[in-house]
């Protein structure tokens, strides 16, 4: 049966209807006054609220509010002593109440609303656990592979994705950090609402903040209108901050008071406001080494590492490469779902720097090489590190290990293969455009590749 409350100043008409509703079988509770419904809302949830309108100095608007914002679920009947108070009305429906009564009312009509609006509210409730047992079920089915690794992964995505922890994701630049932050978000009592997605190092330092929090009008110049950030677009669902480890000191104190407080201020704007939003974070940096550099908050730092999450690399998961090649090609809208043993047995041999990222690019190449063909051996044109690699994928006698003169190999060949553009070289190479610019100062080659 319902757990109903009953809120009225008037203290006769509490004292009629409790027990009507409880000798039908519900759990009903008493409150005549505004104030003592809150406390009881505090405590507890209910099935069904009943609140009279005209209350002071707590009304039942601030009830009814109360009641939708501990639980969305709960069916609120407004009860008005006017009929004319068409406004009221309209308020209280347009802020969820689900049904309006007038005054004087027979205690038997009252009974039979809240009977008739506790079953839409159980079959509500029905429908959102089956919804959330689905999804767990199906909990990071959108990490694909069976790979021990991407098992554990799923697993562990399926325990926090229920939950409203803060998660950061750790893993190399291509290995599927977002398609974990979109598993993490599908899994979720948010799945419904938005998921955003903003990656910090490819927006310039200058107008991060602005993106992240929004602005008001003439904060600063360009600024022709307020303008709402990502954290209120994704209001009641998942904001999902890519590179964190690239977020200047200034953004990283407003994302620390975000954590804490659950506010915002829009830059130029002294005027608080609440968000109701989830943040999932990623980073492929150690921000423990970023920590001691003096670039990373420490009190940031554990306040996202509420629940990490490891994304493994391709080469620790060479066993999803035939599954991920089949998804790709699906993908793709090709009928061929495998690709000849010599391809395979040469994929899981390379040593995959770009990770997935660079599989996907590589079988998209072999789409379009091969046309309406079959893709063969030939059309799957792996990178340069490929070719150091023997057929057990260790590296031939010989082979010049130096990192720095290796880097520099691949950044000339991803500029080669890119035609000079800087920013599809950085994609090819698994990383930022800024971050390619710092390994072409660090390793002298600004020079060789000007703009």
């Amino acid at each position: 049966m319902a757990k109903v409350l009953y809120v009225d100043d008037e203290v006769r008409l509490v004292q009629l209807l409790v027990p009507a509703l409880s000798a039908r079988g519900h759990e009903a509770v008493g409150a005549h006054t505004g104030q003592e419904a809150l406390d009881l809302l505090d405590q507890q949830e209910f099935d069904v609220v009943l609140t009279d309108m005209r209350m002071e100095p707590v009304d039942g608007m601030a009830v009814l509010r109360a009641a939708k914002e501990h639980c969305s679920e709960t069916e609120v009947i407004v009860l008005t002593g006017h009929a004319t108070d068409v406004q009221d009305v309209v308020a209280a429906m347009q802020a969820g109440a689900c049904h309006y009564m007038t005054k004087p009312f027979a205690l038997a009509d009252v009974v039979r609303m809240v009977e008739k609006h506790a079953r839409v509210g159980e079959m509500a409730r029905e429908n959102r656990l089956l919804k959330q047992a689905v999804a767990v079920e199906n909990a990071g089915r959108e990490m694909v592979g069976e790979a021990e690794v991407t098992a554990h992964l799923r697993e562990m995505i399926a325990r926090v994705a229920p939950s409203e922890a803060t998660v950061l994701i750790r893993g190399e630049s291509g290995t599927g950090k977002e398609v974990c932050a979109r598993a993490v978000h599908n899994a979720s009592t948010r799945a419904a609402g938005p998921f955003v997605a903003i990656n910090c190092a490819a927006i310039p330092e200058t107008l991060l903040e602005s993106e992240l929090f929004g602005y008001r009008q003439g904060a600063f110049t360009g600024a022709d209108q307020d303008r709402e950030g990502v954290f209120e677009a994704a209001r009641g669902g998942t904001l999902f901050l890519d590179e964190i480890g690239e977020a200047p000191a200034p953004v990283q104190a407003k994302l620390l008071r975000v954590l804490e407080e659950r506010k915002i201020n829009r830059v130029g704007d002294p005027q608080e406001r609440e968000v109701d939003v989830r943040i999932l974070t990623a980073t492929n940096r150690s921000l423990e080494e970023e920590i001691s550099a003096g670039r990373f908050r420490e009190d940031l730092y554990f306040r996202l590492m509420v629940f990490p999450l490891e994304v493994p690399p391709l080469r620790n998961r060479t066993d999803d490469i035939t599954l991920l090649v089949r998804h790709f090609l699906t993908s793709l809208g090709r009928r061929q779902k495998e690709l000849p043993a010599t391809a395979l047995k040469r994929l899981r041999a390379h040593p995959w720097p770009g990770n997935v990222r660079e599989l996907r690019n590589i079988i998209e190449r072999a789409h379009i090489l091969a046309g309406p063909s079959r893709i063969g051996n030939e059309h799957i044109v792996l990178g340069p590190g490929s070719a150091r690699a023997d057929e057990e994928g260790t590296m031939a006698p010989g082979a010049d290990l130096n990192l720095d003169n290796n880097a520099r190999l691949l950044i000339r060949a991803a500029m080669q293969r890119a035609g000079g553009n800087k920013s599809l070289a950085a994609e090819l190479l698994g990383i930022t455009r800024r971050t390619l610019y710092s390994r072409l100062k660090l390793l002298a080659m600004e020079d060789e590749f000007l703009d």
